[in-house]
């Protein structure tokens, strides 16, 4: 497979390789408007990554036989690894400091998300009010998703997000879930139903698999993707899973279209299952 077949197989929307040796950003098949993909073309080789699915770069070679110098290749993924565990140490050091500048106060957001009277972390700066979620492997801080008035997310340059997590816990049994406003709709849906919980927000697809593989057995909250990812991970997770029956949705816009009561009882019926 030739390195633009590669690129689009991890769903990157490129045309032409960048430049060599430059890590170029593109846009991808699961979010066009955004820039997901991670690409790096060494001439003989070449890595991506595709970050809302892909937990790890992935290495392409060519399949037919030319001349590649392993030493070279060697000396890079070095090079690329030596940079990533330099670029998430700062990043955890970013993500303290931003942790610590925070109060609690209302968001824009939030309340466009159903959750009006609603307090969370905000960051104040450069004249914006911006929501923190923080990311932790194993308790351990790693990074935060920064969310915007606007609805705009991204992390923190750099940081880890492979088995990174938000855990809401109240005892219950583990369900995993990709976004934060998501993980507030279930949260607010089971305490209506007084029903305990373990909420793992993931931030994605491919990162709920990375959570997964840690825990013993529970539910998957899928996103109903046009594309199918959220489907596709619930079932290559093997888990029972909640799907909502409208394409495009996720737990949240269930939870503002039929209310907490409704999602609340669909959400009982499927953790009788698990």
């Amino acid at each position: 497979m030739e390195f633009i077949s590669f690129c689009r197989a991890h769903g990157v929307l490129i045309d032409i390789p960048p430049p060599i040796g430059v890590w170029r950003r593109y846009p991808t098949d699961d979010h066009p408007k955004k820039r997901n993909g991670a690409v790096k073309f060494m001439g003989d080789h070449g890595f991506v990554q595709n970050h809302a699915v892909d937990t790890e770069v992935s290495l392409w070679q060519p399949e037919t036989p030319v001349k590649i110098d392993r030493v070279k290749i060697a000396k890079d993924l070095a090079a690329v690894e030596a940079k990533r565990r330099a670029d998430q140490a700062d990043a955890v050091k970013r993500a303290a400091f931003i942790m610590g500048e925070t109060v609690l106060g209302k968001h824009e957001y939030l309340n466009r998300k159903g959750f009006i009277d609603s307090e969370d972390r905000i960051w104040g700066h450069e004249g914006k009010r911006t929501l923190v979620v923080p990311m932790r492997v194993d308790g351990h801080l790693v990074g935060c998703q920064l969310i915007e008035e606007d609805g705009s997310k991204k992390f923190l340059y750099g940081q880890r997000t492979s088995n990174a997590e938000l855990v809401i816990d109240n005892k219950g049994v583990h369900i995993l879930c990709e976004g934060y406003a998501t993980g507030l709709s279930i949260q607010a849906a089971l305490r209506k139903m007084s029903r305990r919980y373990t909420i793992h927000v993931c931030f994605s697809a491919g990162n709920m698999k990375k959570v997964a593989e840690g825990l013993p057995d529970g539910l998957i909250i899928a996103d109903n993707d046009k594309s199918g990812t959220g489907e596709r991970v619930a079932k290559e997770i093997g888990w029972k899973y909640w799907m909502s029956d409208v394409v495009g949705e996720d737990a949240n816009d269930t939870h503002q279209r039929i209310g907490l009561l409704k999602l609340g009882l669909s959400l009982v019926a499927s953790l009788k299952l698990v």
